[in-house]
Parts: C-alpha cells; structure tokens; sequence
C-alpha cells in the first residue's frame, strides 16, 4: 500500500480570489476556516468569477491578525484590510450556481474599492454563520453544509496527477490553476479517484464525485491572461461523459485540525 502524505493546504478566502497556502488549518462544518466565506456579487446579487471576468486573478489575500488584506498584484491600488468581525446591517440575497442564499454586504467602502479593482460594479457579501447553504442532495450524505465554494466543502487533488498532467504539457502548470484545497504526495497519478473513504487525523472525507473542470484553469494566476492549456491536453486523457475530470471533491465528518506532514489513511476504495 502506497503512503501519502499531505504536502499543500490552501485556502481562498475570497470566491475566485487568490488563495493562501497554510501550514495547518481549522476544518469546519463548511470545510476549512474562513474557505470562501466571502464572495464578490453584482448588483442582481449573482456570484461573479474568473471565469467570465479573469481580471479577479490578480487580486491577492492574504491572511492578517483580525482579517483579510486584499492587494493587487500590478499595485493599481492601496492594499484594503477587511476586519473579520465587520458588523453590518445590509442584507443580500445572492446566488451561487442554482443556490440562493442569505449574505450581508461588508460594508459601502469595501464594495467600492472592489468596484474601481475590476473596473465594474461589485459588493464583497459575507456567509453568516445561521446561513445554510447545503450540498447537493445527489452527492451528500448526511445534510452536509458548505460555504460559497461551487458545490463541496473540499477539493483534493494528488501531486502526482499534476505531475502527470505536466509531463504532457510544453509549458507546466502551478498546482494554482485547479485551486484545491488539500494536495497529497505519494502513489500514482489520480490515486485519490479510487479512494472512497479515508481519514486524516480524526477527520473522515468521503469522495462525493469528480471536479469537472472549466475555462478557469486556462487562467494565468499571476497575469490574469487566458490560454488553451492545460485544459487542452487535459481533454486528451481525462474526458468522461464530455467532462474534462481532475481531482475530488469530498464532504467529511468530525472536525479539528489538518496539517502538512499529517498522513492519509484510505478505509475504502471505489
């Protein structure tokens, strides 16, 4: 039996927004500590991404005491800090995919400096905690919650598949382009689609089903500029059912603390 161990933690805490690697993370009913907790909505209150507005790649978070900083990689504006605690009274219904759910706007100024970042009209929204947004019923197992991710509390994705992937390639690719959450080292390439379930730590993950993957990981993180890689060549070999498939999406049960270094022990294979 192969041994994996989990080499990357990366969280997003901002929908479609940079991500922030970690040395260890809280993991919460709705995944992992402040995992897209925010998201930037427009004025109808429909979620806004890379995906149709690649510029949200050179927005950067990072991680303070008491909050978020938000800069821009081409330096286009003053950093702006967003306390964790922010109080506000404005109400937002939005939508996420075919999920409507309850958020409240930061505040006015922050909407603003996102608003003049992308050069459109934004409102960064919070997810309270007496908001529940639930996993799609076809794949959760027990009522499982999760946060303003696309549809799972965490993706998984093995360094071997991108390793894999990037043999293939003439230009290789930052595991950035695929935004997981958990990255593991050892086995084979797409080991972590066999597995069914299995634990690390205290903490059990089951497999809810592939990630379909889409234009965004043809985004540049550092650039913001689209290409046709590696979505391309990833078509080539990893296409089922007309869906272009690279790592898990996972639910779990129990929560407490994921670290780097910590092992991963597989209970069940599909």
């Amino acid at each position: 039996m192969a041994t994996y161990t989990i080499s990357n933690i990366y969280i997003y805490p901002i929908k479609s927004l940079g991500g922030i690697s970690l040395q260890q993370a809280q993991v919460q009913e709705r995944g992992l500590q402040y995992d897209r907790r925010w998201m930037l909505v427009d004025e109808q209150g429909n979620f806004l991404t890379q995906r149709v507005y690649a510029q949200m790649a050179l927005l950067q978070v990072t991680l303070q005491d008491g909050g978020l900083l938000v800069s821009h990689k081409q330096n286009l504006l003053s950093p702006l800090f967003i306390p964790f605690e922010t109080r506000t009274e404005n109400m937002v219904k939005v939508t996420v995919w075919d999920d409507t759910c309850t958020a409240y706007e930061v505040n006015h100024h922050t909407s603003g400096w996102f608003s003049k970042a992308l050069g459109m009209v934004a409102r960064l929204v919070y997810m309270p905690d007496n908001t529940e947004r639930l996993v799609d019923t076809k794949y959760a197992f027990d009522n499982e919650i999760v946060s303003f991710a696309d549809a799972y509390p965490f993706l998984m994705i093995g360094q071997e598949s991108l390793n894999n992937l990037n043999s293939k390639l003439q230009r290789p690719v930052p595991m950035n382009r695929f935004r997981p959450n958990l990255v593991f080292t050892g086995g084979q390439p797409h080991d972590e689609d066999t597995w069914n379930t299995f634990n690390i730590g205290n903490i059990t993950f089951r497999a809810a089903k592939p990630c379909a993957r889409c234009v965004l990981t043809t985004i540049d993180q550092s650039t913001g500029i689209k290409g046709a890689e590696p979505l391309r060549t990833l078509a080539s070999y990893r296409t089922q059912n007309n869906k272009v498939l690279f790592g898990q999406n996972l639910v779990h049960s129990g929560e407490g603390i994921v670290k780097v270094g910590d092992s991963i022990t597989v209970l069940q294979c599909k």
